[in-house]
C-alpha cells in the first residue's frame, strides 16, 4: 500500500485530526504571482476567435460530440481565453472572507471561465508546436494576463514529448501538444500540505473546460495522464518535485501532416525559468511525498481495463424511487455559460425553490462530465449523492442520484438543512438555504489499487471535472453554484451509509436559486 493511502485518509479524517502544519498562517505580503513571470522572453499576442450560435453546451456534454474537426490558432486561442484567460472583474456583496479587499485593484479579483480551489489558479498551459502551426516551431507558455505566449525556446522538440508519451497515448498523430503543469507553491503558501488534493482537483477543472469547449466545436480534447514525467519536466526547465507535470493533450491541428520529427539525439531544455515573488518558499513535506510517488512509475501507462474494479457501484436496489422530469436543454453556448460562471458565496434564498427540472439537468450533466477519457478509458469512477431541501416536487432528504434510469432513490428522508451546516467549516454559505447540496463519491482507494498512487490525480481530476461542469450547467440554467472543500468527510459518509462501500465524499457542490437584485459590479475585458 503507497503513501497515497495514507495521504488520502488524512484527507478525509482533516475535519476530525487537523491535517500538519495545524498552526499555519500564510504570509500574505510575500505571497507568489498567480502566474509564472518569465522575463525577457518574446511576446507573441493571440487573435481573436469567433464562436458559432450551435456551440451550445448540449454538445459540448453529448459523449459523442468529441469529433474529427481540427485546431488552429484562433481557435487554440478561443479555448484558452475562455478556459484560464482573464475575462473581466467583478465586485458584489456577498459572504466569502476576503470581502473587504476586492475594491483595491492590486487585489482585483478578475473572473476566468475555470473554477479553482481558492481562486488561485496553479494550472500553467505550455504550447508544443512543430511545423505545423503558423507560428516557428518551439516552447510556449500561455500568459493568461496578457492573453499571449511567451517563447521559452525556438526548434521543433514535439519528438521529445512522443517519446516521453510513448506507446498507446491517446490522441491523434500530431505535432502540436498542450502540456499542463503546476507550480505547488502557487496553492501551497496558502493550503500547505492539503494543497495537493486542491490542485489536482483544478487539473480536472480546466481539463473539462476544454472538453466541453471543444466538443461543443466539433473537437477533441483527449488527455494522457500517464507519460514520462521526468523527461517532460526537463524539456520544460521546471524541478518537477516543485512544479509537477500532469498532463499532455495532443491537438488535431488544420492541414498538419503525420508527426515526423524524431527525439533529439541529446537532452533538450528550456533554459528560460520561472522568477518567483516571494522571498521565502516553504516546502512541506506531505506535498512533497505526493509528488515523488504519484510522479514514480509515471512513464508506466496501465491498460484503461484495470479501472474497472474501481467504478463506481450500482444503485442500492429498493430504495424509494422519486422519478425527475426530463432535462429541460441547455441551450447557452459553451463561451455565454463559461463567462457567467461565478461562486454564489452565500446569495441561496430558499424561498425561491429551484425546479425539478433544473436539478435533473445538474445531476445528469454532472455524471455526463465524469469521465476524464484520454488513457484513463471512459470507466465511470464517481458517483453522486443530493441532498435536496428546496426543490418543487421533491420530499426533503439525502438521496443516491441513478444515472440509467434518471431517478432518485431515497437514502434518507427529512430537511438536511441541519446537518448540512453543522459539518460546513467556513461562514461563506449557509447551506440550509441551498436548494440542493450535491455530492460526488469516489472509491479512492479501489483506484489506487487498480493503477497505484498515479492514480490520486485522476481521482481528484474526477471530482474537479464534475465541479466544472456542475458550475457551467447552473449558469447555463441561470441558477446559482458554489463548491465547497471545507466540510467534515467522515459525517457524509456516515450520513449516506457509505460505511464498507470505500466511497470516498470528496467535495460538495451547492446549487439553487439567488437572492433576487444582487449588488454586484462587472467590468467585461474580454
Amino acid at each position: 500500500m503507497g503513501y497515497a493511502h495514507e495521504y488520502a485518509t488524512a484527507i478525509l479524517h482533516r475535519g476530525r485530526i487537523p491535517m500538519d502544519p495545524a498552526d499555519f498562517v500564510p504570509n500574505w505580503s510575500d505571497g507568489p504571482r498567480k502566474t509564472k513571470f518569465y522575463p525577457g522572453t518574446d511576446s507573441l499576442p493571440l487573435p481573436d476567435c469567433g464562436y458559432p450560435a450551435d456551440a451550445d453546451l448540449d454538445r459540448g456534454l453529448a459523449r459523442d460530440a468529441h469529433g474529427e474537426g481540427a485546431f488552429d490558432l484562433p481557435l487554440l486561442s478561443g479555448m484558452l481565453r475562455d478556459s484560464y484567460g482573464l475575462t473581466g472583474r467583478r465586485l458584489g456583496v456577498q459572504a466569502n472572507t476576503d470581502l473587504n479587499a476586492l475594491p483595491f485593484y492590486p487585489l482585483a479579483n478578475w473572473s476566468r471561465g475555470t473554477a479553482s480551489g481558492g481562486g488561485l489558479y496553479p494550472v500553467a498551459v505550455h504550447w508544443v508546436s512543430g511545423p505545423g502551426a503558423p507560428v516557428p516551431p518551439g516552447v510556449h507558455y500561455y500568459s493568461v494576463r496578457h492573453h499571449a505566449m511567451r517563447r521559452l525556446l525556438t526548434g521543433d522538440v514535439t519528438g521529445e514529448v512522443r517519446a516521453a508519451l510513448g506507446d498507446g497515448a491517446p490522441g491523434p498523430d500530431t505535432d502540436q501538444y498542450l502540456v499542463l503543469s503546476i507550480k505547488y507553491w502557487q496553492n501551497a503558501f496558502k493550503y500547505n500540505n492539503f494543497s495537493f488534493h486542491a490542485v489536482t482537483m483544478d487539473l480536472g477543472a480546466c481539463l473539462q473546460t476544454w472538453r466541453m469547449w471543444a466538443g461543443a466545436r466539433g473537437l477533441s480534447v483527449e488527455p494522457a495522464l500517464w507519460f514520462d514525467e521526468e523527461r517532460l519536466g526537463r524539456l520544460l526547465g521546471v524541478d518537477t518535485a516543485e512544479e509537477g507535470v500532469f498532463a499532455v493533450v495532443p491537438l488535431r491541428w488544420t492541414g498538419a501532416g503525420p508527426a515526423r520529427t524524431p527525439a533529439p539525439a541529446a537532452p533538450v531544455a528550456v533554459r528560460h525559468r520561472d522568477r518567483e515573488r516571494s522571498r521565502t518558499v516553504l516546502a512541506f513535506d506531505a506535498l512533497r511525498r505526493m509528488q515523488a510517488v504519484t510522479a514514480a512509475g509515471a512513464a508506466d501507462r496501465p491498460d484503461p481495463a484495470a479501472l474497472a474494479p474501481a467504478a463506481a457501484h450500482p444503485p442500492v436496489p429498493d430504495r424509494p424511487v422519486t422519478v425527475l422530469p426530463p432535462c429541460p436543454p441547455l441551450a447557452v453556448d459553451v463561451r455565454t455559460a463559461l463567462r457567467e460562471r461565478r461562486s454564489s458565496f452565500g446569495r441561496f434564498d430558499a424561498q425561491r425553490p429551484m425546479s425539478a427540472g433544473q436539478l435533473a439537468s445538474c445531476l445528469a450533466a454532472s455524471v455526463a462530465g465524469s469521465v476524464i477519457g484520454g488513457d484513463t478509458g471512459g470507466q465511470r469512477l464517481a458517483k453522486l449523492y443530493a441532498f435536496v431541501g428546496h426543490v418543487e416536487g421533491i420530499e426533503p432528504g439525502a438521496y443516491e442520484y441513478d444515472p440509467e434510469a434518471h431517478v432518485l432513490r431515497l437514502v434518507k428522508a427529512g430537511a438536511p438543512g441541519a446537518f448540512l451546516q453543522k459539518n460546513y467549516f467556513l461562514s461563506n454559505y449557509n447551506l440550509e438555504q441551498a436548494a440542493a447540496v450535491l455530492v460526488p463519491t469516489v472509491r479512492t482507494d479501489a483506484v489506487l489499487d487498480a493503477v497505484g498512487d498515479r492514480g490520486y490525480r485522476l481521482v481528484n481530476a474526477t471530482v474537479g471535472a464534475i465541479a466544472q461542469t456542475t458550475y457551467t450547467t447552473a449558469s447555463a440554467l441561470g441558477v446559482g453554484c458554489g463548491v465547497a472543500l471545507g466540510f467534515d468527510n467522515i459525517s457524509y459518509i456516515e450520513e449516506l451509509g457509505l460505511d464498507g462501500t470505500g466511497e470516498a465524499p470528496l467535495l460538495i457542490m451547492m446549487i439553487g436559486n439567488e437572492r433576487p437584485a444582487p449588488a454586484d459590479f462587472r467590468y467585461e475585458i474580454a
